[in-house]
């Protein structure tokens, strides 16, 4: 697919900097570079400004609010030859803010901490999708799911014993057995299903009232991608699936996916629904799906803008898959 990285989170060509990640003397004087920056999270969220579009803060590794940040930086990469890393200061409270006020499918609120500047505040990733630029998207996808995974994996996988961060955050060596853990990424296959002039559309439970997408899941171990398509299909919705090929991935960091993103053509369009996986699918065809995408439907509604299913299936319409 030609446009396959205008998909949110597509990449940015950041530089990873790899290199300096087990390189203990160049870690350190780029931490203590003037020029060195770092990108903020508390509780998954990221520190932003701005009201239309949003900018991602980055912070000196000098700031007062960083003295919350209980762990070493994570380095995230290099931008206009200096380091850029991400710090998180989940443990920090907010006056007046209870357990149980977040969460939820879209967490729209927001947290600003006193420490910092006014209008810079944290909030959902959710929430933002198309709002951030290409660089500040891919540093927050990256940030988000490197905490996530440190935030999941303190413990061995082999003994169970606590596990330590190393490699400027992107390993975790346990000291009791010497077993070396890396961050870990679920490959998810979404999927563009097509018969004819139709595409099959899905509802997961507790989705918002009408929302519908693509159909999605994890490919399982020794699968193929082409092979996790037919069999999700089969399994969620009783239609069987021939071709099937690849057209883009995105990086979905809630919690750690990578999505890629297929198009398969239907052999069969009868639909029966497991319905400990789907709360509905329905065929939709192309007319029925520009009407949702102009909103001039009330029983479905689009997927969400940012998603590669909404990337997908608006490429579909307008035949964009090539």
């Amino acid at each position: 697919m030609k446009i396959a990285e205008q998909v949110t989170f597509g990449g940015s060509g950041l530089d990873r900097a790899a290199e300096l990640r087990s390189n203990i003397p160049a870690l350190a004087a780029a931490l203590q570079d003037d020029r060195a920056r770092t990108v903020l999270l508390w509780r998954g969220k990221l520190l932003i400004e701005g009201e239309t579009g949003f900018d991602l803060v980055r912070l000196p590794m000098t700031h007062p609010v960083l003295r919350d940040a209980r762990d070493a930086p994570i380095l995230l990469g290099r931008e206009q030859g200096a380091a850029i890393f991400a710090q998180d200061i989940s443990h920090w409270q907010p006056e007046g803010l209870e357990d149980g006020q977040l969460g939820g499918f879209l967490d729209t609120s927001e947290q600003a901490h006193p420490a910092l500047a006014q209008g810079q505040r944290f909030r959902e990733l959710r929430a933002m999708l198309t709002r951030l630029s290409l660089r500040d998207a891919e540093l927050a996808a990256t940030a988000k799911a490197i905490f996530g995974w440190h935030a999941s994996h303190g413990f061995c996988a082999r003994c169970g014993a606590p596990s330590q961060s190393h490699n400027a955050g992107w390993e975790r060596i346990c000291a009791e057995c010497g077993a070396h853990h890396f961050p870990r990424t679920d490959p998810v296959v979404i999927m563009l299903i097509t018969h004819g002039n139709r595409t099959l559309l899905g509802r997961s439970h507790g989705w918002p009232e009408g929302m519908y997408s693509c159909l999605a899941g994890f490919v399982e171990p020794g699968e193929p991608i082409e092979a996790a398509v037919r069999r999700e299909v089969l399994e969620e919705a009783g239609v069987r699936v021939g071709p099937v090929r690849y057209l883009a991935s995105q990086p979905w960091a809630f919690p750690a996916s990578l999505m890629f993103g297929c198009h398969g053509e239907a052999i069969s369009d009868e639909i029966t629904v497991d319905p400990s996986e789907l709360d509905d699918a329905r065929w939709v065809t192309r007319e029925e799906l520009t009407d949702v995408f102009a909103g001039l439907r009330t029983d479905i509604l689009p997927a969400r803008k940012g998603a590669i299913a909404h990337f997908l299936l608006r490429n579909w319409l307008a035949d964009r898959l090539d």
